[in-house]
């Protein structure tokens, strides 16, 4: 029996695809409009990086606690609960500037957004099957970081009054709401996502976990500080929406021809490489943010992005090569979390690289995050013999959202049950 058409998959699960698309347009600018407007008070890059890390911390602790909602009440209340209260959240940062208030805000948003992606997640592997696992896979990760990078140029508004932009985004994520609350398909079970520890993730593979705890430091740094990078060098709101564009759609474009050559090479040595351009790529940064014209600088935007977005899932992948496969969904949400905590770690040691030497201090930071990859993955290439290519699995590019989103791994999504 053939599988699916594309055409047929994509309207199994239409209604979601749009409300990941209206979430991440707006949620994917919340973030940098906070970035440039606390740079462009006399707030210090310290106190911006404990602001931006306050997401990541509510992020991790939604992955870890927002199924307790979701089981308690249903998965459209909890939805509804998750995107009214991102929602006000949004406002609120309209209403007043005051950095333990917005710490508090972007931590509300962030276990908000983990509970929203857990919802949509669950629904997803709800509608899945072996034959459409991989396809609704990508279609989730097209609308999620597409929607993403569109929706840093709303940051382009023209907002004389500073709520304008806010409103936009509460706008947006309770359009979001709709096409949830209107559909008829019931409720879906979450999938068991109990996820291995640090120490069974060590133990199967040191360089898995170390590498997507690294890609957490590096991109939870970007994410956090770059729109704070942006203002410093003088980019302008148009050139700061342009530059974070440039880096996540970079970082689509190349995941999958580079994540493919880790099928065919030792894993090891692939995120080694991967490791080694990132720092490479780090310091063409610096390099190029000096030159007049900025079109050098956002082509090495476009490759960092690239290149620092594939380190987690080959990591990943390099874990499950080390695993049975009835284990991949466990692996896979502990290594999420790995990197979620990475994330939140990223921002904060980012922004004080940034305050001890200014405006190149981010690239910096996420060249030296690099380089330590680096070093690690030579120490464990002579610590264990290297699997040959016909022995690794398939390389698969994965989102970095919560645990539920495991099951859709075509590799090991068999194997999750209700």
């Amino acid at each position: 029996m053939l599988p699916p058409a594309m055409p047929s998959i994509v309207r199994s699960i239409s209604s979601l695809l749009i409300a990941v698309a209206l979430l991440m347009l707006g949620s994917g600018m919340l973030s940098t409009l906070v970035g440039v407007r606390l740079s462009s008070t006399e707030v210090g890059p310290v106190a911006i990086g404990f602001v931006m890390a306050a997401y990541y911390a509510g992020l991790t602790a939604g992955s870890l606690f927002g199924y307790r909602v979701i089981v308690k009440v249903g998965h459209i209340r909890a939805f509804s609960a998750f995107a009214s209260i991102f929602s006000a959240a949004t406002l609120g940062h309209a209403l007043w500037l005051n950095l333990p208030f917005w710490a508090l805000l972007r931590l509300a948003e962030g276990f908000c957004m983990a509970g929203l992606f857990m919802c949509i997640e669950s629904w997803l592997n709800e509608r899945a099957t072996s034959g459409t696992r991989g396809r609704m896979l990508s279609l989730y990760m097209i609308t999620l970081y597409g929607a993403m990078a569109i929706g840093q140029q709303l940051l382009n508004l023209d907002d004389p009054t500073g709520m304008l932009r806010f409103i936009a985004i509460s706008i947006l994520t309770s359009l979001a709401l709709v096409p949830v609350a209107l559909t008829r398909n019931g409720p879906p079970m979450l999938p068991n996502i109990a996820s291995f520890g640090i120490r069974r993730l060590y133990e199967a593979s040191p360089l898995g976990i170390f590498g997507t705890f690294v890609s957490g430091l590096v991109t939870g740094a970007i994410y956090g500080l770059a729109p704070v990078y942006g203002t410093g060098a003088g980019f302008g709101t148009a050139g700061t929406a342009l530059f974070m564009t440039v880096i996540i759609l970079g970082g689509v474009a190349l995941q999958w021809p580079l994540g493919k050559l880790s099928d065919l090479f030792d894993r090891r040595t692939v995120i080694i490489g991967l490791s080694a351009a990132t720092a490479a790529a780090s310091l063409g940064m610096i390099a190029a943010a000096g030159m007049e014209s900025q079109i050098p600088l956002m082509l090495v935007a476009a490759l960092f992005g690239g290149l620092s977005f594939t380190i987690y899932p080959v990591c990943v992948a390099h874990t499950n090569d080390h695993i049975d496969k009835s284990e991949l969904v466990q692996a896979s949400g502990g290594l999420i979390l790995a990197y979620s905590v990475g994330a939140t770690i990223g921002p904060l040691a980012g922004s004080a690289v940034m305050s001890a030497l200014g405006n190149p201090g981010l690239f910096t930071f996420t060249a030296a995050g690099a380089a330590t990859a680096v070093v690690f993955g030579l120490y464990r290439a002579v610590q264990r013999p290297a699997l040959p290519a016909e022995a690794q699995g398939p390389f698969q590019s994965l989102p970095r959202t919560t645990p539920v989103v495991a099951p859709l791994d075509p590799r090991g999504g068999q194997h999750a049950a209700g």
